[in-house]
C-alpha cells in the first residue's frame, strides 16, 4: 500500500508558493500550543552524559494515571514499531486522520482496512477486524469516542489476540475519558505525547501505555537512549508542574471557543477542539489558496472517510496581532466569490 504522508508545520511550502518572508505569515497548520511549555534551563549533564535511569516513566504513569509507561522518541517511533509487534491481520485505520498509521501497518504485512467517520459510531465495527486504530479526539476532524465503546472493542479483539491501539495525541487538554488506565491489559494500547498539549513537539518525546511484556519487547526494538538527555529533563519538569496544566487546560477552552466564534461569525460550519478548529467546506482549496494570499497558512485535507474536504486552523499566538491578522484575512476572503469570479 502507498500513502502520501502529509504533515502541518511546513511554512516553507506555503512561503514557495505565495512569496513573503516567513515573519509575515501566521502559520495555523498545526494543531500545536501556540505558546507551549516555557523550556527551562537545563543541567551540563543532560547535555554532556548519556541519559541515564531516572524517575520520568514513573512520572508519566503518574500524569497519565496509568500502570506503566515507557518514553519513546515521539510518538512517531512507536507508530512505525509496533506493527511490527502484532500479528499480521485486517487493521481498521481512519480515512480522515493521522497518515502515518496506514503506511507503517502496511509495510509490517498488515492488510489496512481504511474506515469512514461514520464507522466509528458502529458498536460491531471490531467483529471483523483483527487490530483497530482509533485517535480520539480525532484529527482532524475533533471526533471522540466514548470510553465504554472502545472497552467494549478492545474485550472482542483481545478475545482473538487483537489489538485495540488508541492515539491520545490531543487529549491532554479535556482529559475525561481517557483509557490510560486501563493500558496494563492485553490487547490494549495506548500512546500519548508532548507535542501538542504542551507544545513541545520539537522535544520529539511521547510515551507509549501498554502491559509490561509489549513494552519490554517495544523497549528492545527500539535500542537504548531512545529519547535524549535533554528531553527527558524538559520532559519530566513539564509533566510534574501541575500548575502550568490547570492555567494551560483554561487557557486553551477560552482560545478554542474563540476561535470557533470567529470562524462561525465568518459563516464557517466548524468542529471545534481547544487547540483547533475543523472546517468541512465544499471549496476548501479555494479558502486554503485566499487564505494564504493574506499570509494566513492552513492545513487542508482532501474529501475523505466520507467527508468533503476541508480546513484545519489551529489556534493563533497570544497576541493581538496574531487574532488581529486572521480576523482581517477572514474578512476579505469571506463570503467566497463564485468560481467564475476568480
Amino acid at each position: 500500500m502507498t500513502s502520501t504522508i502529509r504533515h502541518g508545520g511546513n511554512l516553507q511550502q506555503a512561503i514557495r508558493e505565495f512569496g513573503g518572508p516567513a515573519a509575515d505569515w501566521l502559520d495555523l497548520s498545526t494543531g500545536i500550543h501556540p505558546d507551549g511549555y516555557p523550556v527551562p534551563a537545563l543541567p551540563a549533564a543532560a547535555w554532556h552524559r548519556l541519559p541515564e535511569d531516572d524517575d520520568l516513566a514513573a512520572l508519566a504513569a503518574r500524569y497519565y494515571g496509568a500502570p506503566h509507561a515507557l518514553p519513546v522518541a515521539g510518538s512517531q517511533a512507536a507508530i512505525r514499531t509496533l506493527p511490527r509487534l502484532l500479528r499480521p491481520g485486517r487493521v481498521g485505520i481512519a480515512a480522515l486522520g493521522y497518515s502515518e498509521y496506514a503506511p507503517a501497518f502496511a509495510r509490517a504485512g498488515h492488510t489496512v482496512v481504511l474506515l469512514d467517520e461514520a464507522d466509528f459510531g458502529r458498536h460491531d465495527l471490531a467483529d471483523a477486524l483483527d487490530h483497530l486504530v482509533v485517535v480520539t479526539p480525532n484529527n482532524p476532524t475533533t471526533r471522540r469516542v466514548p470510553s465504554d465503546t472502545l472497552r467494549h472493542w478492545h474485550r472482542r479483539l483481545a478475545a482473538r489476540d487483537g489489538t485495540l491501539l488508541v492515539d491520545e495525541a490531543f487529549m491532554d487538554a479535556t482529559p475525561g475519558g481517557s483509557l490510560a488506565s486501563h493500558a496494563d491489559r492485553p490487547g490494549l494500547v495506548v500512546l500519548r505525547s508532548l507535542g501538542k498539549f504542551f507544545g513541545l513537539a520539537g522535544v520529539r518525546c511521547g510515551f507509549v501505555l501498554a502491559a509490561p511484556a509489549l513494552l519490554d519487547a517495544l523497549d528492545a526494538e527500539l535500542g537504548h537512549w531512545a529519547v535524549s538527555g535533554p528531553a527527558r529533563a524538559i520532559a519530566r519538569t513539564a509533566l510534574a508542574d501541575a500548575g502550568w496544566q490547570a492555567h494551560a487546560r483554561d487557557h486553551l477552552a477560552a482560545s478554542g471557543h474563540r476561535l470557533a466564534t470567529l470562524l462561525t461569525g465568518h459563516g464557517l460550519a466548524v468542529a471545534s477542539h481547544p487547540l483547533f478548529c475543523w472546517v468541512p467546506h465544499a471549496h476548501a482549496r479555494r479558502l486554503h489558496v485566499a487564505l494564504a494570499t493574506c499570509r494566513v497558512w492552513t492545513r487542508y485535507f482532501d474529501a475523505a472517510g466520507g467527508q468533503p474536504p476541508s480546513l484545519r486552523f489551529g489556534l493563533p499566538p497570544d497576541q493581538p496581532r496574531a487574532w488581529d491578522q486572521l480576523a482581517r484575512a477572514l474578512d476579505k476572503t469571506l463570503p467566497l466569490p463564485d468560481a467564475d469570479g476568480l
